[in-house]
């Protein structure tokens, strides 16, 4: 690592410690020039799959589309940001443990529905109206049936 205040390419590390739930490093680092410390962070750089549009476009993952698409479902909805930032980072999960280079869309699609539906179940009929593009009044009440009968089941 160069030192950012003299360009010397030989520093220590003083401390370590884990950041951001432990998927970042901060390391506080000292030059052993020109003795000035600063600190950098370091992070896993992970490579999502592509995803696979409906119409065969292959897109790389948009973190922002994501959640952008699950907050206006739950908008207005009694969820806390801690439980959708929860949700946000099982679907990474599930993304980057898949172990494939492509996905299919409606793959992703699935499994926001899956985490939509165990946070709320009115944003989840909301996101499954838009994803699965309901037509009129009946795919909904078919849809809400089946919830209805899940949730009794359970």
């Amino acid at each position: 690592m160069h030192c950012p205040f003299c360009n010397v390419d030989d520093t220590k590390v003083i401390d370590s410690r884990l950041v951001s739930d432990g998927n970042q490093v901060r390391r506080r680092r000292e030059c052993i020039q020109c003795g000035e410390r600063y600190t950098t962070y370091e992070t896993a750089e992970v490579v999502m799959p592509q995803i696979i549009k409906r119409d065969g476009r292959r897109k790389p993952f948009d973190e922002q589309k994501l959640r952008n698409g699950l907050l206006r479902a739950l908008e207005k909805r009694p969820v806390s940001m801690d439980e959708f930032e929860a949700a946000i980072e099982r679907i990474k999960s599930r993304l980057r443990n898949c172990g494939e280079r492509e996905i299919l869309s409606s793959l992703l699609g699935e499994w926001g529905m899956t985490e939509l539906k165990a946070l709320d179940e009115v944003a989840y009929i909301r996101f499954a109206s838009v994803y699965r593009r309901f037509q009129d009044v009946n795919e909904f009440h078919h849809e809400i049936t089946r919830l209805r009968k899940e949730t009794d089941q359970e």
